[in-house]
């Protein structure tokens, strides 16, 4: 029961802050749809600085799995993916391998860092 509220309680703030940074960000284009990626970056790099620092499971579900839950989105990337496929075959390429590789490198950045806290 109290893991439930962690995550969801966690999730919950992810998710307005997501909502938040979407709305100051958002200039949304046909072209690398920027709030998505530095959100899915910044997302990657936090989850790795408190996979890193070893919390406690009830930290890790409040942090990990419920804000950072709620704060990336991989749904809004794949579909975003998907326009970009139809409408930029380029773009759809660098969006994919950028945010993919760069996200990788950033959660093993923060892996490392975390690991000092």
């Amino acid at each position: 029961m109290i893991s439930s509220i962690l995550v969801g309680s966690g999730a919950a703030l992810g998710a307005m802050i997501r909502f938040t940074l979407n709305n100051y960000f958002e200039s949304r284009t046909k072209r690398l749809p920027k709030s998505t990626f530095f959100i899915n970056l910044t997302g990657s790099f936090i989850l790795g600085c408190l996979f890193g620092a070893k919390l406690s499971p009830e930290w890790f579900l409040f942090l990990g799995t419920g804000i950072m839950g709620g704060y990336t989105t991989f749904s809004t990337f794949n579909f975003e993916l998907l326009i970009l496929m139809k409408d930029d075959r380029p773009m759809f390429y660098r969006y994919f391998f950028l945010t993919y590789v760069v996200g990788l490198i950033s959660s093993f950045c923060g892996i490392l860092i975390g690991s000092f806290i």
